[in-house]
């Protein structure tokens, strides 16, 4: 479902005739209104007591007694995807890419009248991050028994299963989770800066601790395995949390953590798990225009080159129809995130006169634009099957999205529902999901461009936070940009 494996090379077997393809298959789309759907998923996804302005409608308060079993306050929130748990690695990965996307594209979502929907996406996130970090040295990782919780496919509002509590503390360390809550904190903090100076120090001290927590207290926590295990290690993080710390505060002592003991590799993926790439192009930044450390930037163009199909160390398997493809499995977070980093990484260069070097092959920074906007007009339409893979947008978008607030019809909160018989009555019916999921970008095609919209395929059919928090940075480029 939401599968990734450690620093992966891919056999990459593109042919001359697919890269002409991708070149003939660019369409010009309504980028704004797709921006705007992409944001309303997210707000699909909150868990806890939702505002009286929701634009939700089938959506209501679900979730209220989270934390009760250990006396503390876990209200609020994002369920990851089609199932009702709250898995705290995915959501901090979430939050920290919507905070890169509104400081990358403050002016283009502030034109698009998306801004302060962007801003409540990402407080959303931060203020569980807040109650779930709470005290010193432990966080709430995650609520919700998985295995219980995937053996009844019930909407949230209405869900019995257990909502049992995981946390890492001194005793049970997991530096992963505990770096990346630190980077969404750090993150934000510069977000909200300009906006609310006492909530964006809130914020910054909290990273600072929860940052030297993972330091301090080394060790991978498997708590959200099978579905949530981090297979590229720990070391991704870390930088990853150093890097928006020190572009946080400007500390020396954060400096000397990337550059005396921060662990970079030359990697061909950015997601949840796997950080190193979206580390080097914040850095890359940083070096840049600043200088002072080390040179990323090399790296940097190692991501590029992995994944261009037209260089000579693409290492990523493009499918026939043009599409980035790693793996099965919500692979549309590959798509969004190679479309990200390479439209933040464009900007970036372009801003410092810079190009790509592949070898003796160099990219301009025109061509990391390029290759971004087919990536997501693969996804909004331009793909061989002619359909688009955001619901509710475009053309034959996707009618049986893999997910249970959608698929289950609304009904009272007191109703009890057996949990044997909700596959019988909802998953299993070959029709329509009676609520639209509107702006849920699903997991995709295969390697082939094949695609069937049947709601047991969660491979295909599931969407994800993380899918759509890479995609609205694009999206707001595209909108105002067309590029």
């Amino acid at each position: 479902m939401r599968s990734s494996n450690a620093v992966l090379v891919v056999a990459c077997l593109v042919l001359i005739s697919n890269y002409a393809f991708v070149m003939a298959a660019g369409g010009e789309y309504n980028y704004k209104d797709a921006l705007t759907k992409s944001i309303l998923f997210l707000e699909a996804q909150r868990s806890g007591k939702l505002p009286p302005n929701s634009r939700i409608l089938w959506r209501d308060d679900s979730a209220l007694d989270d934390g009760n079993l250990a006396n503390v306050d876990l209200v609020g929130g994002y369920y990851d995807a089609g199932d009702n748990v709250k898995y705290g690695l995915p959501m901090a990965f979430t939050i920290t890419t919507l905070a890169w996307t509104a400081l990358a594209y403050e002016s283009e979502l502030s034109a698009t009248g998306e801004l302060e929907n962007v801003y409540a996406a990402i407080s959303w996130g931060t203020d569980y991050f807040l109650k779930a970090s709470a005290k010193k040295n432990r966080l709430w990782v995650q609520v919700g028994d998985p295995v219980a919780d995937h053996q009844c496919w019930m909407r949230p509002e209405n869900m019995k299963t257990p909502r049992t509590l995981y946390k890492i503390d001194e005793h049970t360390p997991g530096t992963e989770i505990a770096a990346e809550t630190a980077a969404a904190m750090a993150a934000s903090s510069i977000v909200f800066r300009n906006h609310n100076r006492t909530y964006s120090r809130q914020l910054l001290n909290k990273a600072k601790l929860l940052y030297e927590f993972a330091r301090n207290h080394k060790g991978t926590f498997d708590g959200e395995c099978p579905f949530y295990c981090s297979y590229s290690g720990y070391n991704d993080e870390l930088l990853w949390a150093a890097s928006w710390l020190y572009i946080a505060t400007k500390k020396i002592k954060y400096q000397k953590h990337i550059t005396q003991e921060g662990i970079s590799a030359s990697v061909a993926e950015f997601s949840w798990d796997l950080k190193y790439a979206g580390a080097e192009i914040l850095l890359s930044g940083v070096h840049l225009t600043e200088g002072g450390l080390h040179n990323f930037k090399r790296q940097a163009d190692n991501f590029v080159c992995a994944v261009l199909p037209d260089t000579p160390f693409h290492q990523v398997y493009i499918s026939p129809g043009g599409l980035v493809h790693l793996r099965d499995g919500a692979n549309t977070q590959y798509v969004t995130g190679t479309a990200f980093l390479f439209g933040i990484y464009s900007d970036i260069l372009i801003k410092n006169h810079q190009t790509v070097s592949c070898g003796n092959q160099v990219i301009q920074p025109s061509r990391l634009t390029e290759f971004a906007k087919q990536q997501m007009d693969y996804v909004l339409g331009s793909n061989p099957r002619g359909r688009s893979y955001m619901v509710g947008f475009g053309a034959n978008s996707p009618t049986q999205v893999h997910h249970r607030g959608s698929s289950v019809p609304v009904m009272s909160s007191d109703k009890t529902v057996s949990c044997s018989m909700s596959f019988v009555n909802w998953y299993n019916k070959n029709q329509p999901n009676p609520n639209v999921l509107t702006g849920a970008i699903v997991g995709g095609p295969d390697r082939y461009d094949n695609f069937d919209d049947q709601r047991w395929d969660s491979s295909k059919l599931e969407p994800t936070t993380y899918i759509n928090s890479l995609a609205i940075g694009p999206l707001a480029k595209l909108a105002i940009h067309g590029s």
